[in-house]
Parts: C-alpha cells; structure tokens; sequence
C-alpha cells in the first residue's frame, strides 16, 4: 500500500491529471445525461452538450496521455538523480541522460578533500571524469590493517571514490568501516576490498577502474603511479625531511622555508590510463590541496606534467582558501603558482580560478591560532606568470570549516568549456545546450546562497540573545576570546624560543 500512495505525493505531479481525468468524466456523463433526459432539443442546446461532451473527452484523453509521460519522467529521474529539477520534462531528462556519457572529458589532478571538493561539483555536469591521485602516505607510519594485508597506501583513492558515488554518506561509512572483532579485528573493509580486487584482476589500475561500475560511480578514479611512492621536502637551509609529519616541527625550528619537493623513486612511471586519459582532456584541473603534498608530487611522475603542457586542454588551477601551517606559510597566490611553475615549468597552468567571497572573522580567527591565513591575492604577480585569472566566490563554510564550495568550481570550469563552444559556433551542439541549462540553474542556486548568507549575517547583528544581548556581541565576545587565547600561545612560544637560547 506504501507504494501505492506515494504515487500521490506533491512531487510526483500525478494528482492535478486523476484530477482532470474526473472532471472529464464527469461533463461526458453530464452530455449523455442531457441527451438521454431531452425530450425535446433545439441545435443550440446538442451543440453546447456536444461542446461539453467533447471537453470532457478531451480531458480524460489528454490526462492519460500526461499520466505515462510524468511516469517515464519519474522513472528516468530516478535513474539519473542530478535531472530533478522543477523544469525538467521527459524530452530533456532523456536529452541529458544521453549528454552526460559524451559529456566534456575533465582530468582533476590532486589529492585530499580540495580535489573531492572538485570532484563533488564536476559529476553533476558529466561522467567523463577522471581523477588522478598520489599513491603515499606522505612518510606516515602504516596502520595495523595495511601492515596486516601489505597494501599499499590508498587515502586519497579512497576519498575520490567515495566523491564520486551517488550515495557519498552510505560509502564513506562502508569505506572507512573497520572491523573490531573476531579474526577481522582492526582490518579496514577498503584494504580488504583492493586486495580482493587487485588479487581478482591481476592489475591494480584496472581493479580501480571496475570500481566504477561496482560502486555505480560519476567517473573514474587512477592512481598516479603503481609504485608507492616517497615524498620528501629539502629546505633554504639543506635539510632535507622524509616524513610528512615532521615538515611543519622542522621548518618552525629552523625557520626556514621548503625550497623543493621530491619523490623517490624519482624515476617512477605513471599509471596505466593517466597520460591517455590527460592527452583526450577537455579540462585538466591542478588543485586545490596542499601544495607540496598533493599537488606537486602528482606532476614529478615521470611524463605528467609534460603531457599536461601538450594537451589542448584548458590548464586551470584552483588556487587555496587559506595557507597551510609548516608548508606554505604566508604565500600568497603568486607563490603557490611560481613554486609549481618551478618544479615543472611554466606551461601546467593557462587559468588560475581565486576566491573573491567574504568569510566571517570568527571562522578565520580559528585558522589565525591554527597558524592559518588567508592567501593573499597579489593579482599583478600572477600576472607576470602569464596566467589568466578568474574571480570566484569559491568559499563556504561546511561543519564549522571553511572550505571551498563543489558548485562554484565546477561551473567556474564548465564555463570556460561552454564559452569555448560558443566561440567555435556550437550553441545548437547537444553538450553546449545541456551544459549552459546547467550552468543557469547552478547560478542562481549559488546567488541565492549568496544572499541567504547575507541575510543571516544581518539578522544575527540586530537579534537579542537570551542574555538581553546582540548575537553579534556574543560573536564579537568570542571572537575577543579567540584573539587572548591567540596571544597567549605566542607568549607561551616566545618563551620557550628564549628558554632554547
């Protein structure tokens, strides 16, 4: 029965037709009616029983016409959940189930939760999509289930993956699920499920790639390399660090910066798929993600970043919220750009997309005594890179965080492919069409965020707490707060600095 009353739920839009359809019967049974009971009729009187009558049938007609298309409409949107929207209709649900497979091909490069944030945004536009990732543990000590199963380390294929899928919530729980008992105890399901897949395929790159069809996943996920590599920091001074952890304890001891980053093995290959998947792109994004981390070691792989400076893809990097403590502090954007055009060389990055949005003081005050800050935008050095800059309101705050937000990158990047299309004369092209409706609808959904956002802010300054005070003073009083505890971190680590000497 469940299932039989659901059919009558506002969304479905099935009541106004059973609706028409009764109405319809109803001036059929009133014409036969009128008929049947006239003893005596004038033309004028059959041809108004005939008008009702032909209404009525019209309706019944019409509505059950109405009634089977709105149920193939259903039964595509629930096929394809990102064509739900109050405008769409059989013709372009089924228009754009077709267009999403021969959708632009777009390679995100990178790791960590910015390349998901990426990820997120991109698979409601397209299922070409390929994600590229590292394959290391940055130095960290492997967990008990790894040292058990002897896998290699796959965080940052992990989280693509669960990015990806149509359900994110049900797979991040079974992805990082592990066992606490029995002979299973301390054994993570994803080690388990890449064993099984690598030891099915023989091939771990291809054991990835069927992920996508077993997890009924947007795209697809490939490591960067087969072999496991070690990322390494060499500072100003000559140190050099191996271990991931101990960059920021090092560089805050010796003060000085990080002047390169390098993998060993050096001479690494790629991964089956990466430089087809890079060289077929119609997009490759650089970031955003921890600079020496996640971003650079990706292009050292042997034959990366060459195949990026050949592709005809657009080459967009999306450039950081707020800097990283031990590893980029106190960049600015030019720098996160000049340290990767340094590494590679200049040719990896033809659009740098920056955040022009206003984020609270409250939340970045959090990341000041994290030793945290905004990048700063020195818009005339990226410049001088040969860079071309793009604004964007690209922050969002998510759980307390700030982080960047999936739909302003993603139709930052679509932008750029339609405004391609539209150059070459292709507004009558398939892609260009599904595309550019996208784009309008995620558009005023991010203005209404905008000013939703701004609305909160205002209301928050002229409510009274239950204290008999403003909101905004509590936030304010916080924030004051924030700022003692800050200080009194810093004189604590001056005194310690005095104490060494």
């Amino acid at each position: 029965m469940k299932g039989f009353f659901k059919w009558f739920k506002s969304n479905t839009k099935i009541k106004r037709w059973i609706l028409l359809i009764i109405i319809g019967i109803l001036l059929c049974l009133y014409g036969m009616t009128e008929v049947l009971t006239s003893k005596q009729m004038e033309f004028i009187n059959l041809a108004k029983i005939a008008g009702v009558f032909v209404v009525g049938f019209i309706c019944i007609v019409y509505s059950i016409i109405a009634i089977q298309k709105r149920t193939l409409e259903i039964l595509v949107e629930n096929s394809d959940k990102r064509a739900n929207d109050e405008t769409s209709n059989l013709k372009t649900l089924i228009f754009n189930k077709k267009v999403y497979n021969q959708g632009p091909k777009v390679v995100a490069i990178g790791g960590g939760a910015g390349l998901n944030s990426v990820l997120k945004g991109l698979k409601n536009y397209t299922d070409n999509i390929t994600a590229i990732v590292t394959v290391s543990d940055y130095g960290e000590p492997k967990t008990e289930s790894r040292k058990m199963l002897d896998t290699l380390p796959l965080d940052d294929v992990k989280g693509s993956i669960i990015a990806l899928s149509s359900d994110e919530e049900a797979m991040e729980k079974l992805m990082n699920f592990k066992f606490n008992s029995g002979r299973l105890a301390n054994l993570s399901f994803s080690d388990m499920y890449f064993l099984a897949m690598n030891t099915l395929y023989n091939d771990f790159t291809e054991s990835v790639k069927e992920s996508q069809n077993i997890f009924n996943m947007t795209g697809k996920v490939l490591p960067v390399t087969l072999e496991e590599i070690k990322i390494c920091a060499e500072l100003e001074d000559g140190t050099v660090i191996e271990s991931k952890d101990k960059i920021p304890e090092l560089i805050n001891d010796t003060t000085s910066r990080i002047s390169r980053i390098f993998i060993t093995p050096s001479n690494c290959r790629p991964a089956p798929g990466v430089i087809e998947a890079i060289m077929e792109a119609d997009a490759i994004v650089i970031g955003p993600g921890s600079l020496y981390t996640n971003v650079i070691p990706n292009l050292l792989v042997k034959g990366v970043a060459k195949a990026i400076k050949d592709s005809k893809a657009f080459k967009i990097y999306v450039s950081n919220l707020m800097t990283e403590p031990g590893q980029t502090d106190n960049y600015t954007l030019s720098e996160h750009i000049k340290a990767i055009n340094e590494h590679v060389g200049k040719g990896v990055i033809q659009y740098c997309i920056y955040d022009t949005g206003e984020i609270m003081p409250e939340y970045i005050r959090k990341y000041n005594m994290e030793g945290a800050e905004l990048v700063e935008q020195d818009v005339s050095k990226v410049k001088v890179e040969g860079v071309s800059l793009i604004q964007r309101n690209l922050s969002h705050i998510e759980n307390g965080k700030i982080r960047h937000n999936p739909d302003a990158i993603a139709a930052s990047i679509i932008q750029l492919i339609c405004d391609d299309l539209k150059f070459n004369n292709m507004e009558n092209n398939a892609q260009y069409m599904m595309l550019n409706k996208k784009l309008k609808s995620s558009k005023k959904s991010l203005k209404k965020q905008t000013k939703d956002n701004k609305k909160n802010v205002k209301s928050q300054k002229g409510k009274r707490s239950k204290t008999g005070k403003s909101k905004f003073f509590d936030k304010y009083s916080e924030r004051i707060k924030s700022i003692r505890e800050s200080e009194m971190k810093q004189e604590e680590r001056q005194k310690q600095l005095q104490k060494k000497k």
